[in-house]
């Protein structure tokens, strides 16, 4: 099995005489990160000519300089003096903020400190604070993350425009998503989240879910006691809580100042940890997947290795439907005549076999007889093909070494199947490829599958857009990252709007001609104020009558690993408001030699027109 990730519990201490027999304290009660005081509360430096009027000697050293260089240092997490006032409209105050700032950040990158908190200001200007941040992230510290203290509830009503050019509005959704603007969506900016007693709705819940959250910070007074004294949480926490340690977020506890207590709150979240850690094939395979940006397959220029193959072979969900849809369109061929022929199948894209054995399988099951044709133009995957035939199928498969689109069949198939289908659909040319081998198809021959349909949705994903602006390939434009599609396990992202229906793909195809180009506009309705930063893609497929498969969030195949969704990230973020109209238009254009998607962002602003003509991005048909 996979390794699971360990939980991790973070503690929040406030100022202690002596750092180093708190922390032991508070690992043996469980906890592996620390949150401390950069400085000794107790003393405020006052600078004058960028130099300390009055340096007391103990500022630093009561504090994380009696761990260094000891292990625990790496565990640490430096709370920034809450003192600091960067903004403020005294010059003396804010110019001292700035020193004390720099000198306590410079004090963690000398410790080897990887993360530093700071707590976020709720209300007010925060433009000298991003500037500070942003400054320090561009600066060549880059392992150093930036964590920005607030809470998901905001104490007072928005005050001002969404769209003027400095915010001040107390919500604090919307601060957080001007100071991540001001700092260009850097990837090392997060947020120490602090759940509130009273929650908020469920959507303003998801918003935040979708952002970098660093850790979660959870009070020790939103917390309930059972009848045996021990804390425990409410079922609205307990739900957001699971859904944290879901997402790999630590989860701070603050406000433990009795020692005795402070394992019963570590041993309450581990016993949630638990009950979130299962041994089955999908939480196996999408281990260490998520968020993580995959370069989509391109079957037909390249042939996959062997690698790919095992890990969709492993699928349970996909080749039982298979086989269950292969099943039925069996029985529905048999007939009650003894002296039926052998309804010929084609399983076309073989691979290595899998759909192959669903075939064998499904007809004795079904008791019908049939004449099997494996094809396939990967030359790696056929030497497993000829191996299965000889050690198992026997003269029970044919095998053919040729691209569909070329193969010239000696008799017309009553069943075609294949697995060409991609995170999109058609993505991996499913419609081209089926499209040439459909006329050796009976005229009332059945295709599996028999349609396919791509989904769209608008998304707000802080984390991916940030990991794709920091791709930096040195041979190919700027821009060229933000014109092609990524696969990717969706996990630190927020739907804006309910997905729909892009473009379908039915085989047998009668149309005349074929086109397999299309075209569409769509318009959503943003539930709440939100930035899109691009537009997930997912796909359902009817493999035959009611045997469907999808990755659709609202109708997912529980269990299936075969495909993760697809995502199309815009260059330009685009603020939106709740209640505003939101409209995407996608092209699948081609020409005789690729196929490649162009998108664009027109409403409620406009964006550019991405990867025009394939500049970026495109499917080679050969």
């Amino acid at each position: 099995m996979a390794r699971r990730d360990p939980l991790i519990v973070g503690l929040e201490m406030p100022s202690v005489s002596n750092i180093v027999t708190a922390i032991c304290t508070a690992h043996e009660a469980g906890y592996q990160r620390y949150y401390v005081p950069v400085a000794h509360p107790r003393y405020q430096r006052e600078f004058h000519d960028n130099v300390i009027i009055e340096s007391h000697g103990d500022n630093f050293s009561r504090s994380i300089v009696a761990v260094y260089p000891q292990d625990y240092v790496h565990s640490i997490v430096g709370k920034i003096s809450d003192y600091i006032n960067v903004d403020s409209e005294d010059t003396s105050l804010r110019k001292n903020s700035e020193l004390v700032l720099e000198q306590e950040v410079k004090w963690c990158i000398y410790l080897g400190i990887s993360a530093v908190m700071l707590n976020f200001p709720v209300e007010g200007s925060f433009v000298n604070l991003a500037r500070a941040i942003y400054s320090k992230l561009k600066s060549g510290n880059f392992g150093t993350t930036y964590l920005l203290r607030m809470s998901m509830v905001s104490s007072k009503c928005p005050s001002s425009s969404y769209r003027s050019d400095e915010v001040v509005t107390d919500d604090a959704w919307s601060r957080w998503n001007a100071f991540r603007s001001y700092c260009a969506h850097d990837r090392k900016l997060k947020i120490a989240l602090e759940i509130p007693t009273e929650l908020p709705s469920d959507e303003e819940i998801d918003r935040w879910l979708g952002e970098p959250i660093g850790c979660a910070i959870l009070k020790c007074k939103s917390f309930l006691t059972n009848p045996g004294g021990y804390p425990v949480l409410s079922k609205s926490h307990q739900d957001l809580v699971t859904n944290l340690l879901r997402r790999k977020i630590n989860i701070v506890i603050t406000g433990a100042s009795r020692e005795e207590t402070r394992p019963f709150y570590h041993q309450y979240i581990l016993h949630l940890w638990k009950k979130l850690q299962n041994d089955d094939l999908f939480s196996e395979y999408v281990q260490g997947y998520e968020d993580f940006l995959q370069i989509p397959l391109q079957p037909l220029m390249d042939n996959l290795d062997r690698y790919t193959y095992e890990i969709f072979e492993k699928d349970p969900v996909k080749y039982r439907e298979y086989q269950r849809a292969i099943r039925c369109a069996l029985t529905d061929r048999k007939t009650d005549d003894p002296n039926q022929k052998q309804i010929v199948v084609m399983v076309v894209g073989a691979g290595r076999g899998p759909i192959v054995n669903c075939a064998l399988e499904a007809s004795r099951e079904a008791e019908v007889k049939i004449k099997l044709y494996a094809v396939e133009k990967n030359p790696h995957a056929l030497v497993s093909l000829q191996a299965q035939k000889l050690e198992k199928w026997k003269d029970d498969v044919t095998i053919i070494s040729c691209d569909m689109r070329k193969w010239d069949a000696p008799e017309k198939a009553d069943i075609l199947v294949s697995e060409l289908l991609g995170s999109f659909g058609d993505n991996e040319l499913s419609p081209e490829c089926l499209d040439g081998a459909q006329r050796f198809l009976n005229d009332d021959g059945i295709s599996i599958p028999s349609s396919y349909t791509s989904y769209v949705c608008p998304t707000q994903t802080h984390k991916i857009y940030a990991e794709i602006s920091d791709f930096n390939d040195r041979d190919k434009p700027s821009y060229h990252r933000f014109e092609q599609p990524y696969v990717v396990h969706l996990q630190t992202v927020y739907q804006i709007a309910p997905v729909q229906s892009l473009f379908t793909y039915v085989h047998p195809n009668k149309d005349d001609p074929i086109d397999n180009t299309r075209y569409k506009k769509l318009s959503f309705t943003a539930a709440q104020d939100s930035v899109i930063h691009g537009f997930s893609g997912f796909f359902d497929t009817v493999l035959y009558k009611d045997v469907v498969l999808s990755i659709v969030p609202e109708t997912y195949s529980e269990g299936m690993f075969s495909w993760f969704p697809i995502f199309f990230p815009i260059k330009e973020p685009v603020q939106v408001k709740k209640g505003e109209n939101i409209e995407i238009a996608v092209w699948r254009l081609s020409n005789q030699k690729i196929v490649w998607y162009e998108w664009l962002i027109s409403s409620p602003v406009s964006s550019h027109i991405h990867n025009p003509n394939g500049r970026s991005y495109f499917i080679g048909l050969t």
